[in-house]
């Protein structure tokens, strides 16, 4: 959305007026003078008017999670169990995971109250990828890695193609693959590797989109940047708000 008609929308002003506030130097986004009218804001961004914050629409919240092992993502359990909500602290906002990862995998988790943004992420036909890194049993030869890339039948339907690659092999003989899918069928990693015959014993998620955990440790978060978030919205199809 662009800023003047978000602060006509909040009710600072007419939007003539708006841009004219806008024009003198009275109007910060996220600490920073910002003079044109048509600059794009996204719910993310914390808007000022005079020094004072400025309260549009009901304010979006970002987050990206490294998830540890051990925790569902879901909001809430029917048998107790611990989810990743547990993890997430003073966020004044009903958050939820934007997709889901298994309790035993761990990895980047983005979760937020924007459910339009949530819903393309998630949905194959935007495209986004998601990168795993799957410990396998087993070393996989070329031609399963090249089965696996064109898809294999998982509950009676093919998965689309995927970019596969075996990252190492142990002297155990198991092995470690690097997996990036524009789907998010529920286990699909696992099923797919099961498929083949090389089951996964250990899953992370190293990527989603462009984001990753880098600076990270296991159950800590931080929120996304506004630069993130337009960064998404552009890849999910979505104008900023």
């Amino acid at each position: 959305m662009r800023l003047v008609k978000y602060l006509a929308g909040a009710g600072v002003a007419s939007r003539r007026r708006a841009e004219q506030i806008i024009r003198e130097g009275r109007v910060q986004v996220n600490g920073t003078v910002t003079l044109l009218p048509q600059a794009d804001v996204t719910a993310a961004d914390v808007i000022e008017v005079d020094g004072k914050s400025v309260a549009g629409a009901e304010r979006k919240y970002y987050l990206l999670l490294d998830k540890p092992p051990g925790f569902l993502s879901t909001v809430a359990d029917t048998h107790g169990r611990p989810t990743v909500m547990a993890l997430i602290k003073e966020v004044p906002a009903r958050l939820y995971p934007v997709g889901r990862l298994d309790a035993d995998t761990s990895g980047v988790l983005i979760l937020t109250n924007d459910g339009e943004l949530a819903y393309r992420l998630t949905h194959p036909r935007y495209q986004i990828e998601k990168t795993y890194r799957a410990w396998v049993r087993g070393v996989p030869s070329s031609a399963v890695l090249a089965s696996l890339a064109r898809g294999v039948a998982v509950e009676g339907r093919l998965t689309a193609p995927a970019a596969v690659k075996l990252l190492r092999k142990s002297e155990s003989g198991h092995a470690v693959l690097e997996i990036t899918l524009t789907e998010g069928r529920k286990r699909q990693v696992k099923q797919m590797c099961s498929a083949v015959g090389h089951p996964v014993y250990k899953l992370r998620r190293i990527q989603f989109a462009f984001l990753t955990a880098k600076g990270l440790r296991a159950g800590e978060y931080r929120m996304l940047t506004p630069s993130e978030v337009r960064r998404l919205y552009r890849l999910a199809g979505l104008k900023p708000l």
